[in-house]
């Protein structure tokens, strides 16, 4: 009877040490798992676009409906480019102009800025502008 305990209680010992080699296992596989899969959800490549907003206005006093617009494509660095484009009855004029830092390389136009704004801030895709207060100040459009 010694002798069958003896067996059953070694037995015992080697199923329960096979049992945590294969619990180690499977936690050291969750862990590799977990690891890549937080290596590829922190890489963000931040010269990416990622910031774009659209600005409509109406840049000549002949034509109405907010036709013009300068557009902001941003990336994370705060780099990128505004397209405008003004529109009139017979013609249409269409500039670029870099972005660094999010401030323009060149001289920006207040909508240009307001276009560069929005993006940097997250209110795009569309925004307009509304006087509030003799000034003007943006919000996200609900077009």
């Amino acid at each position: 009877m010694v002798i069958v305990g003896a067996v059953a209680g070694v037995t015992g010992v080697a199923i329960g040490l096979l049992a945590l080699r294969n619990a180690r296992g499977a936690v050291e596989e969750c862990l590799d798992v977990l690891a890549r899969r937080a290596a590829v959800e922190v890489v963000v490549d931040t010269k990416a676009i990622r910031d774009v907003a659209v600005y409509r206005y109406d840049a000549l006093e002949e034509m109405t409906g907010r036709l013009s617009f300068s557009v902001a494509l941003i990336n994370g660095l705060g780099d990128g480019i505004v397209l405008t484009s003004i529109n009139g009855r017979t013609e249409t004029r269409t500039y670029v102009r870099p972005v660094r830092g999010g401030k323009g390389q060149q001289p920006l136009s207040p909508e240009e800025e307001q276009a560069v704004r929005a993006a940097r801030l997250g209110l795009g895709p569309e925004i307009e502008a509304s006087l509030a207060s003799g000034g003007s100040w943006l919000r996200p459009s609900n077009r």
